[in-house]
């Protein structure tokens, strides 16, 4: 099925007292994912994908271990990716539902070690990429990091949470400063809600 770029669920400027910019959403939403979306499209386009949904074209196409990943693979792991990320976040939700929280507990030690090390691994993640808290099959929960447009669908994991670290989803706000536009992800932008419910 064709690429189709989503609205935000939220209007440009809803981030804005939380630390992401009209800006940053307008350039990151209307320029970076719509170019996944159109040349997505252009890709596919006669293709034995053309009519797979997203989750298959991703794990369909996704080489383990290769460092550039096919073009209809990123076009179309970096749409999903953005597609979660939108909903990931939010004006509202700050506060951790309490299942979330004890699962976090239980997986992390405290819900400010689970900060610590998500936060690390966006810091940490050499280039562009994304950091992301995921359920595994087993239920447990942990702390992910992959490189340009990996995901965590091509593990068979769950993602909960993801934050784009590329610079594009940053420079604009913090230049070249990724922890503190982390930390304020962290801090002010996760729609907790959501992501609880994304559990299993």
């Amino acid at each position: 099925m064709a690429f189709e770029l989503p609205d935000l669920p939220y209007a440009y400027d809803a981030l804005a007292a939380n630390g992401m910019s009209q800006e940053t959403l307008e350039f990151h939403h209307d320029l970076h994912h719509k170019a996944y979306v159109d040349n997505g499209n252009k890709l596919i386009a006669g293709t034995e994908w053309e009519g797979k949904s997203l989750e298959d074209i991703i794990t369909g196409t996704y080489q383990a271990g290769a460092v550039a990943q096919n073009g209809i693979f990123n076009n179309a792991s970096q749409h999903w990716n953005h597609i979660q990320f939108w909903e990931m976040m939010g004006p509202d939700g700050r506060t951790m539902p309490t299942e979330l929280e004890k699962a976090v507990v239980e997986n992390f030690g405290s819900v400010d070690a689970f900060k610590d090390e998500f936060c690390a691994a966006g810091a940490g993640q050499f280039g562009a990429g994304w950091c992301w808290l995921v359920q595994d099959q087993d239920g447990s929960l942990k702390v992910t990091k992959t490189e340009n447009g990996v995901n965590p669908l091509c593990f068979g994991q769950t993602a909960l949470l993801g934050c784009d670290v590329w610079e594009h989803s940053y420079y604009i706000d913090f230049r070249n400063k990724r922890p503190a536009y982390l930390t304020n992800f962290f801090d002010n932008l996760v729609n907790w809600e959501n992501v609880a419910s994304r559990m299993s």
